[in-house]
């Protein structure tokens, strides 16, 4: 009895022992862990520290270097590098060909190129939005997609000035740019919320903007909402991934129209559907936001109107687009009295040999000239690029924004520009 008295004592401390080594052990991998994860944390935090401070100093000497290093006309940037980003996308990154320093500028603005495009009568003139942040200095980056002729429409010219960087242009290649410009930006100065919308293409001046308010260090409440049909189309995706994984204020929601059968919900994308406003009031906790949107004239429109309806202060949406796919800009009129006739203005085309009458809905002069089949050069619809300058024979125009290019007298900027009057334009 006292034997097995005593080997019950004995079992009973060797269970002891094993147990408190076996809660030791645990406890030292559970330390080990929390210092690597620690560790792991801590040199992501003191890289993004870096990142801050360095846009900071960046940021505190923006105005100076925009006076100091910025250029007028346009100035030879080398084509440095080509990197593709997804099906008939591809990332350009341009250095100057001087060596010399690069103007700051602000997330969302673009560069206007002039190309000697071959077969093309005279430089063709386009823009595209800048990518990536201001933080990058030594050289610019641009996103193109290589416009193919709409599916409806297979004999029509694929694009002109996107097929000249895809098939044509190689690395070394040097190209002529017009500084930074564009009214299309996000105002680092300010900390209020904001939605950024991308459809297609048109995410390229949001991954500028989301990454200029991660590597700031603000912590200003950013959602970004970006539509593709599926991974085929996504653009730094992996990129986007992260900053909503590693900065609380940034959010990311990717949609898919059309996803593949490999695209997994939740994992590769968040939504399966177009983005729209139906989409953001079920998502965002109110409508209290500041809103820039870039893409495909059906969605911009799409969302401009649906944001006007939700009671979205005109002043709180931004949006860009360029070439023919706009969002048509009225005129500013005092409401019309019941009974009082439609202001129209006749509008005479010189050298298309057309005369028309506009009103306030058909928009810009160029937009109302698209309209009725009477080509103009234009490049930013912006009033920035000055490429859509038109002469004006007779009667004076009115701006729907605020124009950077400022015309020549006797001429006007068709992006923007409406009739006071009866008009006679050289077009």
């Amino acid at each position: 009895m006292q034997l097995n008295f005593a080997m019950l004592v004995q079992a009973a401390i060797i269970f002891m022992l094993a147990s408190a080594m076996f809660y030791m052990l645990r406890e030292l991998l559970r330390q080990n862990s929390a210092l690597k994860a620690d560790s792991e944390v801590h040199s992501l935090r003191l890289q993004v520290l870096k990142e801050q401070v360095r846009y900071q100093s960046l940021r505190t000497t923006q105005a100076e270097d925009k006076k100091l290093s910025s250029w007028s006309g346009t100035r030879k940037f080398r084509l440095d590098e080509i990197v593709p980003e997804a099906e008939d996308i591809c990332s350009f990154y341009l250095a100057p060909h001087d060596g010399k320093s690069l103007p700051a500028f602000d997330p969302g603005q673009y560069l206007t190129f002039q190309l000697d495009v071959p077969g093309q009568d005279r430089p063709v003139i386009r823009c595209y939005s800048l990518s990536d942040t201001p933080i990058v200095r030594d050289r610019y980056r641009v996103t193109i997609k290589r416009l193919s002729p709409p599916p409806k429409v297979p004999d029509a010219p694929p694009g002109v000035s996107s097929g000249f960087f895809h098939r044509v242009l190689r690395q070394g290649d040097i190209l002529d740019c017009k500084a930074p410009g564009g009214n299309f930006y996000l105002d680092m100065a300010q900390h209020g919320p904001i939605v950024l919308i991308g459809g297609g293409i048109g995410i390229t001046p949001m991954i500028s903007m989301a990454r200029s308010v991660a590597m700031s260090g603000s912590k200003r409440e950013t959602w970004l909402f970006y539509g593709v049909r599926n991974n085929l189309e996504l653009v730094q995706g992996e990129l986007l991934r992260a900053l909503d994984d590693e900065h609380e204020n940034i959010h990311i929601r990717l949609c898919f129209s059309n996803p593949t059968e490999d695209n997994v919900e939740g994992v590769d994308y968040d939504f399966a559907e177009r983005v729209s406003v139906d989409l953001m009031h079920r998502v965002l906790p109110s409508t209290n936001y500041d809103y820039y949107i870039c893409g495909p004239a059906p969605m911009m429109n799409s969302i401009t109107e649906g944001l006007a309806a939700a009671g979205v202060d005109e002043k709180n949406v931004h949006y860009e687009s360029f070439g023919p796919a706009s969002v048509k800009k009225k005129a500013s009129a005092e409401p019309r009295a019941e009974g009082e006739p439609i202001v129209k203005y006749a509008v005479n085309f010189a050298k298309s040999g057309k005369q028309l009458d506009w009103q306030a809905d058909d928009g810009s002069l160029l937009d109302f000239a698209e309209a009725n089949g009477i080509t103009m050069d234009s490049g930013c619809r912006a009033g920035s690029c000055g490429t859509c300058v038109i002469a004006v024979r007779e009667g004076n125009v009115d701006y729907l924004g605020e124009i950077s290019a400022e015309p020549e007298d006797g001429s006007c900027l068709a992006c923007l520009a409406i009739p006071k009057e009866k008009l006679v334009i050289d077009a």
